[in-house]
């Protein structure tokens, strides 16, 4: 009966440590890095570093409008006048394009400044106050 016992917690221990290198060997693969860091001067191998291309200039204001005004001004969220609508553009643009200009730089009401992109140039938001005042006029 011990024999018996003795060879139970032996296949019992052998199975519990294959169990336990198994999962070892799981964690292992789980936190492996995926990636290197390759400093400039070092030869990190075949990939080449990404390189930052320049700006070909300002951005126009369709594009402008695209990538940042597009969300609010196409919904009327949060009360924005909506592109293409002429009688809710009409009161501000009789403020005059300055003010309009002035109000997308800084922000008015619920709208933040630049309309939350703070990377865009004046020039850019400029552009954009433009787009949307043709296209609703």
């Amino acid at each position: 009966m011990k024999r018996i016992l003795a060879a139970v917690l032996l296949g019992f221990g052998l199975t519990a440590g294959a169990v336990l290198a198994s999962v070892d060997d799981e964690i292992l693969s789980r936190i492996q890095p995926i990636g290197d860091v390759c400093l400039q001067g070092e030869e990190c191998g075949s990939a080449a570093a990404p390189t930052v291309t320049a700006s070909a200039g300002p951005r126009s204001g369709s594009e402008v409008y695209g990538a940042v005004c597009l969300a609010c001004h196409t919904t009327g969220a949060a009360g924005a006048p909506v592109i293409g609508d002429a009688s809710s553009w009409a009161p501000r643009v009789e403020q005059g394009m300055d003010t309009l200009i002035l109000h997308a730089i800084n922000g008015y009401n619920a709208m933040p400044a630049k309309g939350g992109c703070v990377s865009c140039p004046d020039e850019e938001i400029a552009a954009a106050v433009e787009y949307l005042v043709a296209e609703s006029e």
